[in-house]
């Protein structure tokens, strides 16, 4: 039991590339919704 805990808490401090993806698809999300508004806004009809 505690060579499993010891494995687990080695795990846990290597986060490897989980957070990088993470921020990857945060950005690429909110860049496509900004990107999104903006052209949407440049064909709005000015009445």
């Amino acid at each position: 039991m505690s060579d499993q805990l010891a494995l687990l808490a080695a795990a846990s401090d290597q986060q490897g590339p989980g957070n990088v993806i993470r921020v990857v698809l945060v950005v690429s999300i909110v860049g496509a919704g900004l990107l999104a508004w903006i052209l949407l806004r440049g064909y709005r009809k000015n009445d």
